[in-house]
């Protein structure tokens, strides 16, 4: 005697529910209108609390990379002067020669006339740093424009002296934040930070 074919357990139904037993939604689906806006608000919340200290990261960590750029560019400076026998400058590319924030430039002052030209060598040029970073410059000679030199030996020098030492301190404020480059007689350069380090003096922050 033959069995009749059974149907696919895909095919059979379930079977209904109890009277008052709750079924569970379904897998996926989303939150209310109402879990939505509290979920939102709770968030707004928090982001309005950590606002202050985000930015404040913020600006120490440009702050920090532009520390860090600028400290490559004098070593650059240096390794070149080294590399080619020759003096070698670093300037801002502010047209007076005041502002470091604009960026710089490093170049081989190949006619003598303190600052870049058509008849010089560019090696690098840095454009402008984050906005809000301010900078100011304590060297050995006060009046601008400001600018880092080594000669061929690799000693920070002066612009009408190869033999003449000039060092000073390169300050970035941005904020509360404040990065020193300080450079030696011999022309080593670091980067101190005045909160850390008692010996890194410099500029006063702008007001």
């Amino acid at each position: 005697m033959k069995h009749p074919a059974r149907r696919p357990l895909s095919w059979r139904k379930a079977a209904p529910a109890a009277p008052g037993t709750r079924i569970p939604a379904a897998a996926g689906a989303g939150f209310s209108l109402v879990e939505t806006l509290v979920v939102l608000a709770i968030a707004a919340v928090l982001l309005g609390i950590a606002a202050p200290d985000l930015r404040a990261l913020l600006r120490s960590q440009q702050l920090k990379a532009a520390a860090g750029d600028l400290l490559g560019a004098i070593n650059l400076t240096r390794a070149q002067a080294l590399a080619r026998g020759r003096q070698v400058r670093l300037m801002p590319l502010d047209p007076a020669g005041r502002d470091w924030s604009r960026g710089w430039t490093v170049f081989q002052d190949s006619d003598g006339d303190g600052e870049p030209g058509p008849g010089d060598e560019l090696i690098a040029v840095h454009g402008a740093l984050a906005p809000g970073i301010a900078t100011d410059f304590a060297f050995t000679s006060p009046a601008p424009p400001y600018y880092i030199a080594y000669n061929g030996a690799g000693r920070s020098c002066s612009e009408t002296s190869s033999a003449a030492a000039r060092w000073g301190t390169l300050s970035l404020f941005h904020g509360d934040a404040i990065r020193r480059i300080k450079i030696n007689m011999l022309g080593r350069a670091r980067v101190c930070d005045p909160a850390r380090d008692t010996s890194c003096e410099g500029a006063a922050a702008p007001p």
